[in-house]
């Protein structure tokens, strides 16, 4: 509902009212599998879960406003979103949370599954720019990092770096569809806009730990099992 019939009604708001630009935050999910070469824009439509499903019925739903009503629309594919302030329900704020709690890691699977992974910060910059950038109605960008990591390796990192035993991480159920590979070639977004990520992975990790262990109080209200009751077990996606 939120993804498809909420993307449905900001399109007609949009279209009803002079809006200047549409920027549509899609997702990297909408390509499934990524075999072999990182998926450019040109890449088919492969969804393999509901939620990538909605949200490719999203992305495709965006560009026909723009073919139909002219509406001046953006849609970026960005990868995993990683940094401060991010809800403990995903994988990295879980990690540490749970870590600092001296609570299991939930790894789905083997764990190897793996994701390209940004840091929030850089996002920002890249969506910055296409807010502002001439001539990419209609278009589609990729939003990557070229930072490939599974699952285990991060909770190990993780583990590591607060000094935390790897006996910490607890193999659960593998997820239904669970995509193996998720990666995207971002050449597009740098050659058009100028844009690439400065935020190396190791670095922002570090930083991005060190924030949630300085800042309890933000996150432990999050995870009362009484507000999620899930945040303890379970991480929705991967970023």
């Amino acid at each position: 509902m939120t993804d498809v019939v909420g993307t449905w009604s900001v399109l007609e708001a949009c279209r009803k009212n002079d809006v200047g630009r549409l920027l549509h935050i899609s997702t990297d999910e909408v390509y499934g599998e990524a075999e072999g070469e990182p998926c450019t824009e040109e890449s088919p439509l492969k969804p393999k879960s509901p939620y990538a499903a909605s949200k490719a019925g999203a992305d495709r739903l965006v560009f026909s406003y723009h073919a139909t009503y002219g509406l001046p629309v953006v849609i970026s594919r960005c990868t995993n979103n990683y940094g401060p302030y991010q809800h403990p329900e995903k994988l990295i704020p879980l990690f540490v949370t749970n870590a600092l709690q001296g609570k299991a890691l939930p790894v789905y699977g083997t764990g190897t599954n793996t994701r390209d992974w940004i840091h929030v910060e850089d996002h920002c910059a890249a969506l910055d720019l296409l807010l502002d950038a001439t001539g990419v109605e209609g278009e589609v960008f990729n939003i990557g990092a070229s930072q490939e990591h599974s699952a285990i390796s991060i909770g190990k990192r993780i583990l590591a770096e607060l000094h935390k035993p790897e006996s910490l991480i607890k193999r659960v159920a593998d997820r239904p569809g669970h995509v193996r590979r998720h990666a995207v070639d971002w050449s597009k977004a740098k050659r058009r806009l100028g844009w690439a990520p400065r935020k190396a992975f190791e670095d922002g990790l570090r930083e991005t730990i060190e924030w949630y262990r300085r800042n309890p109080e933000w996150w432990r209200p999050i995870k009362r099992p009484t507000s999620h009751p899930h945040s303890d077990v379970r991480y929705r996606r991967l970023g």
